[in-house]
């Protein structure tokens, strides 16, 4: 993928309109994952590549109201969605590059990433990001609302060995860019890696 990730903001800018209607019974999925990062009261919290914003609500009320939720994707056109569902109220969003967020270091206590890995031009760079701007001790969780499995036949693939999500691949490349893996589950109704920030 190219640097300048122009086929990323392509790809989603022509289907952020419809997205949520693509995939109208998310919602679930997505707080359970949420609901599985342990989050507490006042937490600060990042969905990195929030597209339209389907986590902002079930992470809203993981952090209550004393808490922080940012929003960042790289594509305006999804933001606009976010804007348009009314998911603005529940964070702040931010037009951003995982690559270069915005925020301080160590300023949160936990990351979301739904279905981010895969769009990420240099996976190990990018969670490193990712670990710069999580407090030691914090929480990064990768997600998907289906398995690599049930994604694959969704799109008419097959899984690769070199699928970054599988487990033999993903526990190196996120020890490696300062995070160590607590859970990994792979089912066809979800996707979902808990890692803990070292430090």
């Amino acid at each position: 993928m190219s640097d300048d990730h122009t086929h990323v903001r392509e790809f989603f800018t022509a289907r952020a309109a419809a997205w949520d209607t693509r995939f109208p019974d998310d919602g679930p999925a997505y707080a359970a994952a949420v609901a599985a990062l342990g989050l507490r009261e006042g937490d600060c919290v990042l969905d990195a590549g929030c597209g339209t914003g389907r986590a902002l609500t079930p992470l809203r009320t993981a952090v209550g109201p004393s808490g922080v939720v940012l929003g960042a994707d790289l594509t305006s056109a999804m933001l606009e969605a976010a804007v348009r569902a009314g998911r603005d109220r529940d964070g702040q969003l931010l037009r951003a590059d995982v690559a270069a967020l915005p925020l301080r270091t160590e300023s949160l206590d936990a990351v979301f990433a739904a279905g981010l890995i895969a769009h990420l031009p240099h996976p190990a760079e990018n969670l490193r990001e990712l670990a710069r701007v999580v407090r030691p001790g914090g929480l990064l969780a990768l997600f998907h609302p289906v398995g690599r499995a049930a994604l694959a036949a969704r799109q008419g693939r097959q899984i690769t060995p070199d699928d970054l999500r599988a487990q033999a691949n993903l526990d190196p490349l996120l020890a490696g860019s300062g995070w160590r893996m607590t859970s990994y589950v792979d089912e066809d109704t979800r996707f979902l890696a808990l890692a803990v920030r070292e430090g």
